[in-house]
């Protein structure tokens, strides 16, 4: 079964872009402690780099968090932009606190195209219920950079939140190394009307595991993800195979929107029927890195569709993988079947730092549900579970995607044994 056949999204991940989605949703991984960067640039020199396609790029930073004693690791991708597209580029990633609870960023590269101005869009969202900004409902939230950064040579130098701040690019990294992919195209309406100005536009950006263990199996898994396959067990395509089936059906489609409308307007003679510009319509399917270190790996499978209306719609689906087999984890292979009545309670608890509800108000204020009930879209952390719902699928639109992290030690008796996660003392005491 295909879940991103019919998708369609929104502007809070497409400051990021669109995270999905896909939340974005988001990407990962912080640890306490002293900035250890330093010591990893000596192995850059003997393994070689991945190659990314012009403009794109997934790398990790880090440095000291400004006010705190901890230092945390950026992961950040670059969205690749098309040739001769003046926009500035857009950034996603994201951090993770000392307990593994993620969060995540979103941003662009400035007007010059030399800057990383980044958002937080996880702690932004709490901020602004607390603070009574969400209450446009047609309308997403959106926060100023607490980030300003700029691109110097092999580290990141600017502000967080007016403070000065200096990451030192990690190379090669923790975890598994990525080669970015674009692909684009732009559809024409009627192929055999040259005149029609509107265009539908489709984009699709993947990362390709790059020198990692069981690689094979890794990457087959992640097309998957990226194909939108809730099994494991057929055949997967190639990721240009994916692409141009894709491609296929978005014009597919398209063509019977638009063309039709198109030549009713011909033959309107009144000049009173024109098409509008939501004729424009445009679809973007991207893979996010979520979670990237030891033995785990989690990624987010963003999907967008505008096909007309006042905005689009989008969605992260997401997943976790082992990387010591390359083999996805999904709701199944993580938690026991007895999990879901436990679950629901701590996603009722912990849903409320996360919107920045008070623990005595009903969730209905905020919410479109009295309980929160229990997603099988979920990834892990080193730290816990991330909990992820689509737009609309809790809450009004303006909420965007909403992430719930629910901590391993709050879950002991609810998990699977042998998960990648290191040596977590929730775990590895049961």
């Amino acid at each position: 079964m295909n879940r991103l056949s019919r998708f369609r999204p929104s502007s809070l991940l497409r400051q990021l872009p669109a995270p999905l989605a896909l939340g974005l949703l988001l990407l990962s991984a912080c640890n306490s402690g002293t900035d250890q960067s330093g010591t990893t640039t000596d192995t850059a020199a003997v393994l070689p780099e991945p190659t990314d396609d012009a403009g794109s790029w997934y790398r990790q930073y880090r440095g000291l968090l400004p006010g705190t004693a901890d230092s945390v690791t950026l992961h950040l991708q670059r969205l690749g932009t098309e040739s001769g597209d003046i926009r500035p580029a857009r950034i996603v990633g994201f951090y993770a606190a000392a307990n593994g609870h993620p969060y995540e960023l979103g941003g662009d590269t400035g007007s010059k195209g030399d800057s990383l101005n980044l958002r937080d869009l996880s702690k932004g969202l709490a901020a602004a219920v607390a603070s009574g900004d969400a209450d446009d409902e047609d309308e997403q939230l959106e926060t100023a950079p607490q980030w300003l950064l700029k691109e110097d040579a092999n580290q990141l130098t600017g502000t967080y939140n007016g403070q000065p701040m200096r990451l030192r690019r990690l190379r090669p990294g923790t975890g598994v190394r990525f080669a970015a992919r674009n692909f684009v195209a732009d559809v024409m309406p009627r192929p055999d009307h040259p005149e029609d100005s509107l265009r539908g536009h489709r984009v699709m950006h993947a990362l390709v595991p790059f020198m990692a263990a069981n690689q094979e199996v890794l990457a087959a898994n992640i097309r998957r993800g990226l194909h939108g396959d809730t099994v494991d067990t057929a055949p997967v395509p190639a990721l240009d195979s994916i692409w141009r089936e894709q491609l296929r059906a978005f014009t597919r489609d398209y063509r019977a929107d638009a063309a039709p409308l198109l030549a009713a307007a011909a033959k309107d003679k009144s000049g009173e029927y024109r098409p509008s510009e939501s004729l424009a319509y445009e679809q973007e399917v991207n893979t996010y890195v979520l979670w990237n270190e030891g033995d785990l790996l989690s990624m987010g499978f963003f999907g967008y569709d505008y096909s007309g209306g006042a905005h689009g719609l989008y969605g992260t689906y997401v997943q976790s993988f082992d990387t010591r087999t390359g083999k996805s984890l999904r709701y199944d292979d993580i938690f026991l079947a007895s999990a879901k009545p436990k679950l629901e309670k701590l996603l009722g608890q912990y849903v409320r730092p996360s919107l920045g509800v008070d623990a005595s108000a009903p969730l209905t204020k905020t919410l479109l549900v009295k309980t929160l009930p229990v997603t099988r879209n979920v990834y892990l952390t080193s730290g816990g579970a991330v909990f992820v719902y689509l737009p609309y699928e809790i809450a009004a639109y303006v909420y965007g995607q909403i992430s719930v992290f629910v901590p391993f030690s709050a879950m002991d008796g609810l998990l699977k044994p042998g998960l990648p996660v290191g040596s977590n003392p929730a775990l590895t005491t049961r």
